[in-house]
């Protein structure tokens, strides 16, 4: 009896009685085989029985059905989501990906190449190119992060004495005093109201802290917009040409229908609003129902600073035509010519006597720009007013699906909307470092522009504002036929060409959507 039921179990439980048997000898929850045996079993019954049961699990093994045979992969370019394939995102492109295989290749071969470094010009990343952060904001994260920190004698001596008040500030509004805990969706309440105070002073019009979404940069904020107004492809979105290809890529991977209005090079990229009505009545004429209008402002890549009157129009466009108003202000802190101002579209649209009830205006800001350039922490936030009770709580459900976004994020973009108001030594600091980085900008762009208007074949619009120059460049016929003998767009061909004699990487405008095909520089 007992054999057969070895036998009959030999497939099943074998192999995990030997596991059971091992382990368990091993952790010596067991005592040793041969003390678990009939008193009356010799040692050779106890080598017997291993011996069988090693027999069975081989015998199980050789028994086992063949491998099924290879399956096609179940994942191929055929078979991912077509929107993916749509989506193109030109500042971290082709070029790029070329850039970074040239760039191992000098790592592994120095000298093999005309140049001795890659120069990445294709995005706004102003830390990577040697800019320092601002000391007041990382001391204040570092304490942060690391409160213990603030118990110790020396932080004194460490820290400035702003710095380690902030710090207290902040940890006070943290449950917990976590960093390293998830926050409420829509941003720890504390740094919103901190936020909200920033805009507000900003902007002399009230702000709400429950209107604000803190989120991983600006980026993720305009997909959630996305995400909310897009249902198909018969819903659009009018987008500047040139515009930034988050716009184009976060349309295309929702699913959604771009609606370009074209900046005029000729008038330094202004924008008319007898071209948005043009556009959305051409879109409309398609069945395409327009959602939405982005305006970025100052223009990334073209660097145009909107005047007030222009806003207003375009404040009333919005009301008259029942659109959203998706204002990209990331840029709002470079502005360089003295003739021009940034003013919020919250602000214009609030000077005009129009409240949350008659326009839905959503305003994104980031840590990433301005004077700071702390790309990499993440942080950033959007403003949405004018929104019924209803949507918010959609708009809320799809920040919660995200959880949070990151603390230190959270914490920079409090920082930045409201930097020290004490006049003590960081706040000194801050302003000559503020002031030095923007002349410092300011004069770059200058030799920049000055360089391009003296090239054969290059012409260039002074830049307002943002971080970029936007040339248009002439090229010979011979290059363009040369392009097309390689089935590449002449602007790409011009840039890759550019990358592989000097090591500078610049974006081609087509990436950009404009119609004429003109690289970017970063500014």
């Amino acid at each position: 009896m007992r054999r057969s039921v070895i036998g009959g179990a030999k497939r099943t439980t074998t192999t995990t009685c030997l596991f059971l048997l091992n382990h368990a000898h091993h952790r010596s929850l067991l005592p040793p085989l041969h003390h678990r045996l009939d008193s009356s079993s010799s040692s050779s019954s106890a080598t017997a029985l291993l011996l069988l049961l090693r027999r069975l699990s081989s015998s199980s093994s050789s028994a086992s059905s063949p491998s099924p045979p290879n399956m096609p992969n179940p994942v191929s370019v055929q078979s991912i989501n077509p929107k993916v394939l749509k989506c193109e995102y030109a500042v971290r492109g082709e070029i790029v990906i070329l850039a970074q295989r040239l760039q191992e290749e000098l790592k592994a071969k120095p000298g093999s190449l005309p140049f001795d470094e890659i120069l990445y010009c294709n995005i706004g990343n102003p830390q990577s190119l040697g800019q320092l952060p601002i000391t007041f904001f990382r001391e204040v994260l570092a304490l942060c992060d690391h409160p213990a920190i603030l118990d110790k004698a020396e932080a004194q001596g460490l820290f400035s004495a702003d710095s380690i008040k902030r710090a207290w500030q902040i940890l006070d509004q943290i449950p917990g005093r976590a960093t390293g805990a998830y926050s409420h969706s829509q941003g720890i309440k504390g740094l919103r109201d901190t936020i909200a105070a920033g805009i507000e002073a900003r902007d002399g019009f009230p702000a709400n802290p429950n209107d604000l979404f803190l989120t991983d940069g600006a980026s993720p904020a305009v997909h959630m917009m996305m995400q909310l107004l897009i249902g198909s492809e018969k819903d659009g979105l009018l987008c500047p040409i040139p515009q930034y290809p988050l716009y184009s890529a976060s349309i295309a991977l929702h699913g959604g229908s771009l609606v370009p209005y074209y900046l005029d090079e000729e008038t330094g990229w202004g924008l008319e609003v007898s071209e948005l009505k043009k556009q959305l009545k051409e879109a409309r004429s398609k069945g395409i129902t327009v959602k939405a209008l982005v305006v970025i402002n100052p223009g990334n890549p073209t660097g145009q600073v909107l005047a007030e009157e222009n806003q207003r129009a375009i404040v009333e466009f919005c009301k008259q035509e029942g659109l959203v108003l998706l204002a990209d202000e990331v840029y709002q802190e470079n502005v360089y010519v003295p003739e021009k101002k940034f003013h919020s579209f919250k602000k214009v649209a609030r000077s005009m006597g129009y409240g949350d009830n008659d326009l839905c205006l959503v305003s994104f800001q980031s840590v990433s720009k301005g004077y700071h350039g702390e790309c990499g922490k993440r942080g950033g936030y959007m403003e949405v007013t004018g929104f019924s009770p209803e949507v918010r709580e959609q708009i809320y459900k799809l920040a919660s699906v995200n959880l949070c976004s990151n603390i230190s994020g959270q914490i920079l973009a409090s920082l930045v909307m409201s930097p020290p108001k004490a006049f003590i030594l960081s706040l000194s600091l801050s302003l000559f470092v503020n002031d030095f980085l923007l002349k410092v900008q300011d004069n770059y762009w200058q030799t920049l522009e000055d360089a391009f208007k003296s090239l054969e074949g290059i012409t260039c619009n002074k830049a307002e504002g943002a971080m970029y120059l936007f040339p248009r460049i002439k090229l010979p016929e011979k290059a363009i036929k040369a392009a097309e003998a390689a089935k590449t767009a002449p602007d790409l061909f011009y840039c890759r060409r550019l990358l592989n004699a000097t090591g500078v990487v610049v974006v081609p405008g087509s990436g950009f959507g404009q119609v004429r095909t003109s690289p970017c520089f970063l500014k």
